[in-house]
């Protein structure tokens, strides 16, 4: 079926989920995790 996700596109949706992941911040329009990402994660 052309909606299931492949293994690539669940694992993409996960990291975009784990803050402590690149993709996560990537989506939210950041380079990288930022140093001080814990922080910035309690305030979401």
């Amino acid at each position: 079926m052309a909606n299931d996700p492949n293994q690539a596109d669940a694992d993409n949706h996960a990291n975009q989920l784990n803050s402590n992941n690149d993709a996560y911040w990537q989506s939210r329009g950041e380079d990288e995790r930022p140093d001080n990402w814990q922080n910035q994660d309690d305030e979401d």
